[in-house]
């Protein structure tokens, strides 16, 4: 397959999966397996982390005017009923160190999960179920708004996003769903709250990636330092980050709409059904 063609079809899959709760990770895997590349190559290293940075880049983009509107608010928030410590930029940088340290110091487990077929299927199979009865439970919810959130919300949250960065198929999407809808918000609200979320923590962790994938490191296979990527290569790059980019920035305007008149029970199926197929492949 041409290199351009398979670009595409990269950036594709990374801005459709990416925001969605069916984890954008085993998507890649299973790309990796059916189109017969190696992501671990040096170069195919790089590529999938600049790819999941242009999605990332859509975030702020689509969420511009919130953001625009909580920065200019801060700390009293918009109906003045918040404080430096309860505003919700600063609930999402709370909710995110909660995340960030545990994660950084199980990297080498995380590293070693993001190798295993049978984690992804685990992963995806219990997640599905667990999205699916949270879903299904949780008809009242307290919280309407992110502004409305506390303290303990946003550690809860970030809490419950350890397990999408230690077990790869979980979802950073779905554990931060399910948490926020456990904590008593409304769809709506644990989704925004998850966009927002997903911001800092996506960013430090593709930016870590990519620093360690460009950097000489004497005993990291994966590093392509010096950079050597020629012209084509930039080529291939660029077409994978432009169209993971505009996929996921048209994905979170249609998935915020979605959220609002529909559940995640659609999504809870597939990922039920995604990890019934893997355990299928793995023990073949």
């Amino acid at each position: 397959m041409h290199d351009y063609v398979l670009s595409l079809l990269l950036g594709i899959v990374e801005g459709v999966t990416e925001f969605l709760p069916v984890s954008s990770t085993a998507h890649l895997r299973i790309c990796e397996a059916l189109l017969k590349i190696d992501l671990h190559d040096g170069f195919w290293k790089m590529y999938s982390i600049v790819i999941q940075l242009g999605a990332i880049l859509a975030v702020p983009l689509f969420f511009r005017d919130r953001i625009a509107k909580f920065l200019s608010t801060f700390p009293r928030g918009e109906r003045g009923d918040r404080t430096a410590l309860t505003h919700p930029l600063t609930l999402t940088l709370i909710a995110f160190v909660v995340t960030a340290i545990p994660a950084f110091l199980l990297k080498k487990k995380i590293g070693e999960n993001l190798e295993s077929i049978f984690v992804m299927a685990c992963a995806l199979l219990i997640g599905g179920i667990v999205m699916w009865l949270v879903d299904g439970l949780c008809k009242n919810p307290r919280i309407q708004h992110m502004e409305e959130m506390k303290m303990p919300h946003a550690i809860w949250i970030g809490a419950c996003q350890i397990l999408s960065a230690v077990f790869p198929g979980t979802s950073r999407s779905m554990s931060t769903i399910a948490a926020g809808e456990l904590a008593g918000m409304s769809r709506a609200s644990a989704l925004e709250f998850s966009f927002f979320l997903s911001i800092p923590t996506m960013i430090v962790a593709t930016g870590f990636d990519l620093l360690k994938t460009v950097m000489p490191h004497h005993h990291n296979a994966a590093s392509i330092a010096p950079v050597t990527v020629n012209h084509h290569g930039w080529i291939v790059i660029g077409i994978g980050f432009i169209v993971s980019f505009l996929v996921a920035f048209a994905v979170i305007a249609w998935f915020m709409q979605w959220v609002r008149k529909h559940g995640f029970a659609p999504f809870a199926i597939y990922r039920i059904l995604l990890g019934i197929a893997l355990f299928v492949f793995f023990l073949r």
